[in-house]
């Protein structure tokens, strides 16, 4: 958090602390600000965290990162959290996060508790430059989502050409709904309170709102065209 806080500095950004009997304070570079907003509960405080955020670099630790590690999994792979670029950053030649990844492989999907499609919800990394590149890469063309009654809305940065949206909806038909499809549209009407983004192109996606870790698949795939 401290990392986040001096990289934008106090004037763009806010830190949330948690109340422990030891250990922990506020970091420096937010404390005596209003900005920083002390939590009693740690439920509460990862809500808050996740909330606000468009992307997780989760680094070694302890309890506390795993905790807020598997929040994040698991809102992810519910889809209670919109898909965004979730990054292990282990340092070069570090086994933190590959021996976790390797326990979640070997125990958690071969033993069916988890699917494969789960583990593209997120991506290991090394290198402070490959993190910046894969966030960028993420908000590429895409912009954001919204649920509306049954389909799913995926807003973009720019055009996307028909021919592309023929092969997504064959590469990605396995999350359609039965008879589903994706095709473009312009804003539907009960999006008429976001006029700040009435003018992006669209994808409508009839999801079947299961696989999640196939949505950020398919995300993956209309950025790369």
């Amino acid at each position: 958090m401290q990392a986040v806080n001096e990289g934008a500095g106090p004037d763009y950004s806010f830190g949330v602390n948690i109340q422990l009997p030891f250990e922990q304070k506020p970091n420096p570079v937010l404390d005596g600000n209003s900005k920083s907003i002390s939590f009693k509960y740690f439920f509460n405080r990862k809500v808050a965290f996740l909330k606000e955020s468009d992307a997780v670099i989760l680094f070694p630790g302890g309890f506390g990162t795993l905790d807020e590690a598997m929040e994040t999994f698991t809102l992810l792979q519910t889809g209670k959290r919109n898909p965004m670029p979730l990054l292990l950053f282990d340092e070069p030649g570090g086994t933190y996060w590959h021996q976790w990844v390797r326990f979640l492989k070997n125990e958690m999907l071969a033993k069916g508790y988890i699917s494969k499609s789960d583990l593209k919800l997120f991506e290991n990394v090394d290198e402070a430059d490959d993190v910046l590149k894969r966030i960028n890469r993420f908000y590429r063309r895409y912009h954001s989502l919204r649920y509306i009654d049954n389909q799913l809305l995926i807003r973009l940065n720019s055009d996307i050409d028909e021919s592309v949206i023929k092969q997504l909806k064959l590469s990605f038909s396995d999350i359609l709904r039965p008879n589903g499809d994706i095709y473009l549209s312009g804003p539907l009407p009960v999006e008429i309170n976001e006029p700040d983004i009435l003018h992006l192109p669209r994808l409508i996606v009839d999801f079947n709102r299961i696989d999640f870790g196939r949505l950020k698949e398919l995300i993956d795939a209309i950025n790369l065209r």
